[in-house]
């Protein structure tokens, strides 16, 4: 039995459970208060020769010997008294610590020690405190056999790798919340591809605004943006085809209870041609948010109808607003991605197919590129696809294991109402409380939590939470975690690269780790940034000007104003000429105001 020489209580633990080289100072020092939550630890900031020995610092954890049991602590504090130091003998401190556990012995022989959060046996006034033993400290982050993944180690041991149970992670949706620059986006990359390793049969539609994940998942990822986006306006509900009509806007009733009227009356007609503007009533109904195909230019014709009635004679102005709203969004070279396709054709199963990769060959995750799109077209495809995503995984009886991951999630889902577009909201906090019955899990990537719905962010059941420089931030989180590991939360505004503090559902208790670090190709944006620093410094004027105005740099059709120009001459030179544009004849099989057959689409064809 060792004894230290200066304290007058005993360390009942068996010489055989420590290393043969350890030092006799490991005690270190005695409980002199305690509490239901803390407890403070008189001990010696220098040893008998004077030396400062530093074994006493903010966040790393000891061990308080109750025999039995050995309870867990948190040093989240240091003081001495008299505010004094002297050279002259040794200097008492205090140390405060917050109480997290116990750890106890194993029945059985050579068995792993196990971790318990609560506390059933408080320390008593002169306990011995002492550096916990590294087994003590795996314990406690043990998992109990818990589906695990490695992303990193722990800070106050770097030899202890950081696991998580990745089950229980996704399933209960989880957080990642930081300043800018924290490396939060490396976090999610790192995440993202161990979950891949860990469950295969997930499929991961990331939101993506700034354009820089899917050159960190190149052996997983498909790349969707503004370009190749085929998402046609007849898959959107009624609220979100008006976020696009009416740009952002506030909507004008009238024109939505006739959008309301006229729309099924346009599904009806694409289904049964011959049916004319007789709906029928029934089981099959069909309403405005029903996902049927239908044309514009049977919309715009049932439009046109009803302005001609006499009894309408009262609603022209409104129609003829609506029609030119329709009309505006349909060439409207921002909406391609609704209106651009030449033949309406019922194509849900491909497209849903290609976005959340039904099947995945091998590449599961789609990042959609949300990069230079006004506000109502984000508005409106994050709202499509989280109503998406949330019905698949409903009627696919949970076969389907969907991860939404929401990057700079506040601009879509913002605390305030008024800001953010309400499908959206509606569709994500559908995923965040039910998604998990469902195999429908959501994760949050933010570096403004306080300007986040509390909503969605309170069914966050796992965060990691990083550097955090705001006060409002830090009480975001604060309210989250529990009380007994709040005083971890002292640490935020001073964390380091990569690291982070893991609390809740998916870690066994909180947790302060170093993310693994990833091969510099793999760190999102790194390859775009190399690409830029290594183009020429000559800026293309022409180019940039083409995509300020959302057009190829090359001429289109029906649209004058892609003209090509001669970035050589400019207006007043004595030989500047502004070429002609060049009219190209539409072919007489289509109207090319909404790239529709007239013959296919009802319209009557134009005579010579």
């Amino acid at each position: 039995m060792f004894v230290e020489h200066e304290a007058s209580v005993g360390e009942l633990t068996s010489q055989e459970r420590r290393d043969a080289i350890q030092s006799e100072r490991r005690i270190l020092g005695n409980v002199v208060q305690c509490d239901g939550a803390r407890a403070t630890i008189s001990a010696y900031a220098d040893d008998i020769d004077g030396a400062v020995t530093g074994l006493w610092t903010v966040g790393k954890m000891i061990s308080i010997n109750l025999g039995a049991t050995r309870t867990v602590g948190l040093v989240y504090a240091i003081g001495k008294s008299d505010r004094a130091w002297s050279n002259e003998g040794q200097n008492p401190i205090e140390v405060s610590i917050e109480l997290i556990g116990e750890v106890r012995d194993a029945a059985e022989p050579g068995a792993k020690p196990i971790f318990d959060r609560g506390i059933t046996t408080y320390p008593h006034i002169g306990a011995v405190a002492h550096r916990i033993r590294s087994h003590d400290l795996q314990a406690v982050y043990d998992l109990a056999g818990r589906h695990s993944i490695t992303i990193g180690a722990l800070s106050q041991d770097e030899a202890i790798a950081a696991n998580i149970a990745i089950d229980d992670t996704l399933a209960r949706h989880f957080a990642i919340v930081g300043t800018t620059g924290v490396g939060k986006s490396t976090a999610v990359s790192l995440l993202l591809r161990k979950s891949i390793v860990a469950r295969p049969d997930l499929r991961i539609l990331i939101l993506d605004p700034h354009n820089e994940f899917a050159a960190s998942l190149p052996e997983y990822c498909v790349r969707v943006d503004s370009k190749t986006l085929d998402l046609p306006f007849w898959m959107f509900k009624l609220e979100e085809f008006a976020e696009v009509l009416f740009r952002g806007r506030e909507t004008v009733p009238e024109e939505i209870d006739a959008l309301r009227d006229l729309i099924p009356i346009a599904k009806n007609l694409y289904r049964t041609p011959n049916s004319g503007a007789f709906l029928r009533r029934g089981g099959d109904g069909l309403t405005a948010d029903t996902p049927v195909p239908y044309r514009i230019a049977d919309l715009i014709k049932q439009i046109d109808e009803r302005m001609g009635m006499l009894e309408s004679k009262n609603d022209r102005p409104t129609l003829k607003s609506l029609k030119t709203r329709i009309e505006s969004a349909a060439s409207d070279p921002r909406y391609r991605f609704m209106f651009n396709s030449r033949l309406i054709e019922d194509t849900i199963h491909e497209t849903i197919g290609n976005i959340f990769r039904v099947p995945h060959h091998g590449r599961p995750v789609t990042c959609f590129e949300m990069a230079g799109m006004p506000s109502e077209v984000v508005n409106s495809v994050c709202s499509v696809l989280a109503r998406l995503a949330f019905d698949l995984a409903l009627w696919s009886e949970g076969k389907l294991q969907l991860l939404l991951l929401c990057e700079e999630a506040h601009r879509y889902m913002p605390a305030d109402p008024r800001l953010g577009f309400a499908p959206t909201r509606h569709a994500l906090s559908r995923i965040a409380k039910e998604g998990r019955k469902y195999g429908c899990y959501l994760g949050v990537v933010t570096q403004r939590p306080g300007e986040l719905d509390p909503t969605i962010l309170s069914q966050c059941s796992t965060f990691f939470a990083m550097r955090l420089a705001n006060e409002q931030d830090q009480a975001i989180i604060r309210s989250a975690i529990a009380d007994s590991s709040a005083s971890t939360l002292a640490f935020l505004s001073s964390m380091g690269q990569r690291e982070a503090i893991a609390f809740g559902e998916g870690v066994a208790t909180t947790m302060r780790l170093k993310f693994e670090k990833l091969a510099a190709e793999l760190i999102p944006g790194a390859a775009r940034h190399e690409e830029d620093t290594l183009k020429s410094g000559e800026v293309d004027l022409v180019a940039i000007v083409d995509r300020l105005r959302n057009v190829p740099t090359h001429t289109q059709q029906g649209m004058p104003f892609a003209e090509v120009v001669d970035s050589s001459r400019q207006a007043g030179d004595p030989d500047y000429r502004k070429p002609q544009p060049s009219r190209i004849q539409p072919d007489e099989d289509f109207d090319m105001r909404y790239g529709l057959k007239p013959a296919t689409f009802g319209l009557r064809p134009r005579s010579g």
